[in-house]
Parts: structure tokens; C-alpha cells; sequence
């Protein structure tokens, strides 16, 4: 193979590498199969919202829509919900809103796991300690 060819070849590597990683899809989204989840059944019923709570706190079995939440928590907070559909985002505010006002103590335990340096506590409590559910 001649000089010439190799970097042709190369080119095309590079070429279909660069290609590779722009189909890749970065603002590909999460599965919107759970987005009409009633958010108010599960808030307004302690033993329903108890059940995610273990789910997610790794204390109990999780429901299929409570595996797909678990799977995406670390991430959706260290990107501001990047991944989430507007109604992820809308049901994230509402859900951390009820428990920072509501629910203080499961609020912390989640802070504990998921933040432990409140690199994100800060930012979401100021904003949503106003929001009501």
C-alpha cells in the first residue's frame, strides 16, 4: 500500500469515526413510557410513595417504572435533566417541590445518597421550596 493510500485510508477512518459519533444521538431522550404516571396518586399516598422511596434508597423491590427512574437519577441530576422530556422535567419539579415541603426527612436521605458534597441541593431547594403541589 502506498503513502498515499494509508492516509487516504485514514481519512476514511477518521471520516466514519467523526460520522459514528454524530449519529451516536447525544440529545437522544429518556423513554417516555412512564411520562402519564399520576404523579398527585403517588405524592398524596404515603404507602404508594414509601414504595419508591425504598425502590430508589435501594430498601425494597421496584415497579418497572420505579427501575427506570432509579436508572436515570445520578445522571438526569448531574445534567439538569438533559435527557428528560418536558414532562420528566415538569414531574421532577413537582416530585422534589412536594418532598423539600412535605417530606423533609425522605428529602434528606435522598440528598444523602444522590448529593452527599449538595453540589444540587442548593439549586433546585431555593427555586422549589416556593413551588406547592
Amino acid at each position: 500500500m502506498s503513502f498515499f493510500q494509508k492516509i487516504t485510508m485514514k481519512v476514511i477512518v477518521c471520516l466514519f469515526a467523526l460520522v459514528a459519533v454524530a449519529l451516536a444521538r447525544p440529545d437522544e431522550k429518556y423513554t417516555n413510557r412512564y411520562d402519564n404516571v399520576d404523579l398527585d396518586e403517588i405524592l398524596g399516598n404515603k404507602r404508594i410513595l414509601e414504595n419508591y422511596f425504598k425502590c430508589i434508597m435501594d430498601q425494597g423491590k421496584c415497579s418497572p417504572d420505579g427501575t427506570e427512574l432509579k436508572s436515570h437519577m445520578q445522571e438526569a441530576l448531574e445534567n439538569e435533566c438533559a435527557k428528560c422530556t418536558d414532562a420528566q422535567k415538569n414531574g421532577t419539579e413537582k416530585v422534589i417541590a412536594h418532598l423539600i415541603n412535605k417530606e423533609p426527612e425522605l428529602w434528606n436521605q435522598l440528598c444523602a445518597k444522590f448529593d452527599p458534597e449538595s453540589k444540587y441541593r442548593v439549586k433546585y431547594e431555593e427555586r422549589l421550596k416556593t413551588l406547592t403541589n
